[in-house]
């Protein structure tokens, strides 16, 4: 007769595991004053805001799009700038190709600061240098997309096959040589898809970005939630909508291309 398999009790460590989880997340529920019973009884609030949201008011879609297009080009344009220097940081940032620690280490640090300072932090530091506009976004996605991008081609870069670059050590080929001939090409296709991953990303940061006065129809949804023009607001966010659902579209569609 086969005796039934015997359950091994909870362990002191996953108990405590689930006590302190527990206890962060009673914290957490604390510290930010969750109710649920506040958004219960401010029904009144959402219905006055919805009775002012529509319909939309479409008189001012044409510039609604115009900032749209705006927004399209600093997402690219923090995106293509940020290339060269997450590259260069990237390979710098990889032990297969940077065999100096020194080097890797400085390389990695500052993808870590880049990394750890938001996007809006950024902007909010270049409207005081370039004032308000388009400009300060783009510089201020292209600083934080150099820390997020090089960061995931380092890795990309450490996960490739040892085989091709052994091959080329053992021929005497130098660092630069291993990371052109053997490590780029075969992670090319993988950058790419997190390069196209990341413009998508960069294209919803872009509008954020415009709430502090980085230009794009992020602007215009912050002038029209000042000015209590909820109408308008709408209006400009069934286009951002519509156009983060293209971009992320056309998005997925190269990616599922180059896989």
């Amino acid at each position: 007769m086969i005796s039934p398999p015997t359950r091994k009790s909870p362990s002191p460590l996953a108990f405590t595991i689930i006590a302190v989880l527990i206890g962060v997340h009673v914290l957490a529920w604390q510290g930010t004053g969750f109710s649920p019973g506040a958004l219960v009884e401010g029904w009144r609030g959402m219905v006055d805001f919805l009775d002012q949201s529509f319909p939309p008011d479409l008189s001012v879609l044409g510039e609604s799009l115009e900032a749209a297009v705006i927004t399209l080009y600093i997402g690219l344009l923090g995106t293509t700038f940020s290339i060269p220097f997450a590259l260069i940081l990237g390979i710098l940032a990889a032990r297969v190709t940077t065999p100096n620690a020194w080097t890797y280490q400085i390389a990695r640090s500052i993808l870590s600061v880049l990394r750890s300072i938001p996007d809006v932090v950024f902007a909010l530091i270049f409207v005081t240098a370039v004032g308000l506009g388009p400009f300060a976004g783009v510089l201020a996605l292209a600083f934080h997309n150099t820390g997020v991008m090089g960061k995931l081609w380092a890795e990309a870069m450490e996960e490739t096959d040892p085989g091709p670059r052994e091959a080329l050590k053992v021929a005497g080929a130098n660092g630069t040589q291993i990371a052109a001939n053997a490590v780029l090409p075969a992670v090319l296709p993988q950058m790419v898809g997190l390069l196209l991953y990341r413009f998508d990303v960069n294209v919803r940061s872009s509008l954020v970005l415009g709430l502090v006065g980085a230009g794009g129809i992020g602007f215009l949804i912050n002038q029209s939630i000042k000015l209590f023009r909820f109408d308008q607001m709408v209006t400009h966010i069934i286009v951002v909508v519509i156009v983060v659902v293209i971009v992320d579209q056309i998005s997925a569609y190269v990616r599922r291309r180059l896989a």
